[in-house]
C-alpha cells in the first residue's frame, strides 16, 4: 500500500539518483535511497500541484479514523524506537559492509518511515462522515447494503467504506470496487447489473441502512 510512493519512483529518477549517490558514497543503502527518492519527487509534486497533500480527500467513519490514528501512534511511539535500537545493536557487531543484520534493520526502518509518512498523509486528507445525517434512501459511502442474487437466490450484505477501511472478512468493501461503484446512488428495490472481472452479475437491493 505504497501508492503515492510507487507512482513517483520512476525508473529514470531512480537511475539518476542511484548513479549520483553511488558515486558519492560508494554503497547506497536502501533507507538513504528511498528518502532521497521521496524527497526529490515530493518537491517536484509540490511545485507542480502547489500543495503539500499527496492524497485526495478520503471519506471515512470515525471508527476508521481512530484506527489510523492509533496505528500511527504505535508506529511512532513503539516501532520507530525499536527500529532505531535494532540498527544500533547491529552496528555494534562490527564491519557494516558484511553485516546482513544491519542491512535488514535499515530496510525495516525504511518501511516503518514510509508507513508513517503514508498514514500522516491519509489522516491529513481524511473527512469524517456523520452517518446520523445521511439519507438511507440511496446507496452511498458507509451504507450497509443487503443484496440478493436473483440467479441463485443467494443473499449477502456489504458495508461500503473507504479504501483504508476495507476488510472483506468484516463485510466491508472499498468504495472503489466494481460492486460498490455499481451500487452507489441506487435505491432499495432496484436490480443492478454490475460488471466484475468474471463478467456481469445482477444484484437486487433489499435494504439500505447505516451502522450506528
Amino acid at each position: 500500500m505504497l501508492n503515492y510512493v510507487d507512482t513517483q519512483l520512476t525508473a529514470k529518477t531512480s537511475s539518476v539518483l542511484k548513479q549520483r549517490y553511488a558515486v558519492t558514497y560508494g554503497k547506497c543503502d536502501l533507507f538513504f535511497l528511498i528518502n532521497a527518492l521521496f524527497r526529490t519527487n515530493f518537491r517536484t509534486f509540490a511545485r507542480k500541484k502547489n500543495t503539500h497533500i499527496l492524497h485526495d480527500m478520503e471519506y471515512m467513519s470515525q471508527e476508521g479514523y481512530d484506527k489510523l490514528v492509533a496505528e500511527l501512534h504505535q508506529l511512532e511511539a513503539v516501532e520507530r524506537p525499536k527500529a532505531s535500537a535494532a540498527i544500533a545493536e547491529a552496528r555494534d557487531k562490527g564491519d557494516l559492509s558484511e553485516n546482513s543484520e544491519y542491512d535488514a534493520a535499515k530496510e525495516h526502518q525504511a518501511m516503518v518511515e514510509i508507513k508513517i509518512t503514508q498514514l500522516k498523509a491519509t489522516i491529513g486528507a481524511a473527512k469524517i462522515i456523520d452517518t446520523s445525517k445521511l439519507n438511507a434512501g440511496t446507496v452511498q459511502i458507509l451504507s450497509r447494503v443487503e443484496l440478493r442474487n436473483p440467479k441463485n437466490n443467494a443473499t449477502m450484505a456489504y458495508t461500503i467504506v473507504s479504501e483504508t477501511e476495507a476488510n472483506l472478512r468484516e463485510g466491508k468493501i472499498s468504495v472503489k470496487t466494481p460492486i460498490a461503484q455499481g451500487l452507489l446512488g441506487r435505491k432499495m428495490g432496484e436490480t443492478v447489473d454490475i460488471k466484475v472481472p468474471q463478467g456481469t452479475i445482477q444484484l437486487e437491493i433489499l435494504n439500505i441502512s447505516f451502522e450506528e
